[in-house]
């Protein structure tokens, strides 16, 4: 395994992976923290609803947060193609669902910019991936 990503679509997921590890650990540390900085406005302790598991599902969700990143910075190192391709359909899938879910009333605004990220950043690594498949022009002026 490489010490660093050896390609432009490798690049793309270690650093959305970096960021995705690195807010997760926020939210495992300091919840309220991540959420204000999503635009969230934090609920203390107390004020919180019986029965409310937000804080439970932001712990579920950051600990997924950086599983994932982690995944996402292994696989640029070993740069993994495939798992670059897969995740282009899918992040744009959760930019839809994401943002469909702030239209519809269903989450908050500052749910928009998670959806944005996931889509601009599976846009960056498919064109990343293209470029790479790109042809390579053969030498016009060499002797055959």
């Amino acid at each position: 395994m490489q010490l660093l990503p050896r390609s432009l679509s490798g690049w793309t997921m270690a650093v959305f992976g970096v960021f995705a590890a690195a807010l997760g650990a926020v939210g495992l540390i300091a919840p309220g923290a991540l959420l204000a900085l999503m635009g969230f406005a934090p609920v203390g302790g107390s004020g919180r609803a019986e029965g409310d598991h937000t804080v439970v599902f932001l712990t579920a969700s950051s600990m997924a947060a950086l599983n994932m990143g982690v995944y996402y910075v292994l696989a640029s190192l070993s740069d993994w193609k495939a798992f670059f391709r897969w995740t282009v359909p899918f992040r744009l899938l959760t930019c839809a669902v994401f943002i469909l879910a702030v239209v519809g009333g269903r989450a908050p605004s500052g749910l928009l910019g998670v959806g944005l990220w996931e889509g601009v950043g599976a846009i960056v690594t498919g064109v990343a991936l293209r470029y790479e498949r790109r042809p390579i022009p053969s030498d016009a002026g060499g002797l055959s």
